[in-house]
């Protein structure tokens, strides 16, 4: 019996060791054309030369993300289903009563591909220029400011709820089904504030379309459009940190020889030159610490629930 398991675990290993034989796809819990989309059809080309084979994007949109998370988690343990999620898989537990799956049970965490902030930005109308002015602007309509988001869960939400515990000023969220119909109301001056991913924003602050008083990352980004603009940390909110993050999941049980591959490839893909100069335009910075690690990548996800879970319960704002 010892000699028959042994050679089955041998024959398992060298199928595995053949891995991927076929066509990977990444599921990309948000509609296609926004920014996790992007993301994902970026490191889908990188990650082809490492794994020797097609890799699929396929969007399965819906209740913040987790109709897509829960599909894979229910995917067959192959590696041939994989999950490219942002933030959202962080602070869903805090915002939902009830997942379909188990955040840190029902995954298999690869590694941070990578972060990218958001921007503070403002009606045109908007009387102040500096954050120092708007500042004073909030304080003087504590609860009367209107602050746009692209619906609960997303990095818009939950920008303006750090930003609202920061500057211990209420204000009044106004959910939108999206980026899109936010920003044309932004525009519009139908609102006041909106905080918004900086690859979503710099076509508008390019424009003069909208005002910008900061970035909400402890650096500074290089970009033309944005590199005069100041982070929130300088500009009077030290510390202020919130930076809209993706990593890449495999189901539950995935064998080890498959995760291991995953890893090496995710991690050449990430050196990838035209990988980086397409996420560099984009305002995004590719992950190169130890959150690349599986290990280090679920530590920093538990660190995130923990933090997201007290600023959405001081909140009160969460979802059915």
């Amino acid at each position: 019996m010892a000699i028959a398991v042994a050679g089955l675990a041998a024959v398992t290993s060298a199928a595995w060791a053949e891995f991927p034989d076929k066509p990977v796809t990444l599921v990309v819990p948000f509609s296609a054309g926004g920014p996790s989309d992007k993301i994902a059809r970026d490191l889908a080309e990188a990650l082809r030369k490492p794994l020797g084979q097609t890799v699929i994007v396929d969007n399965t949109a819906g209740a913040g993300g987790t109709i897509g998370a829960a599909r894979v988690a229910r995917a067959t343990a192959d590696g041939y289903t994989l999950l490219v999620h942002h933030i959202g898989l962080a602070t869903a537990p805090a915002l939902y009563k009830k997942l379909p799956y188990k955040t840190l049970e029902d995954f298999e965490f690869l590694g941070l591909i990578n972060e990218a902030p958001s921007t503070l930005i403002g009606k045109p109308t908007l009387a102040a220029n500096t954050f120092a002015e708007l500042s004073q602007w909030i304080s003087a309509n504590d609860g009367k400011v209107n602050l746009a988001n692209a619906g609960v869960g997303s990095a818009s939400h939950l920008c303006g709820l750090v930003l609202q515990s920061t500057l211990k000023s209420k204000m009044i969220p106004v959910p939108y089904k999206g980026t899109a119909p936010a920003m044309t109301d932004l525009i519009g001056g139908q609102v006041d504030l909106m905080c918004e991913q900086a690859l979503n924003a710099i076509p508008q602050i390019e424009a003069k379309k909208v005002k910008v008083f900061g970035l909400t990352s402890t650096e500074r980004l290089t970009l033309p459009s944005l590199a005069q603009v100041p982070t929130l940390s300088e500009a009077g909110l030290k510390g202020f940190n919130m930076t809209v993050w993706h990593g890449l999941y495999a189901p539950r049980g995935t064998p080890p020889a498959v995760l291991a591959r995953l890893n090496a490839a995710l991690r050449t893909a990430l050196k990838d030159a035209d990988l980086i100069k397409r996420e560099e335009a984009l305002g995004v910075r590719v992950v190169t610490d130890s959150r690349l690690e599986p290990a280090g990548h679920k530590k920093f996800v538990e660190s995130e629930m923990l933090r997201w879970s007290k600023i959405i319960k001081d909140s009160g704002e969460t979802a059915e």
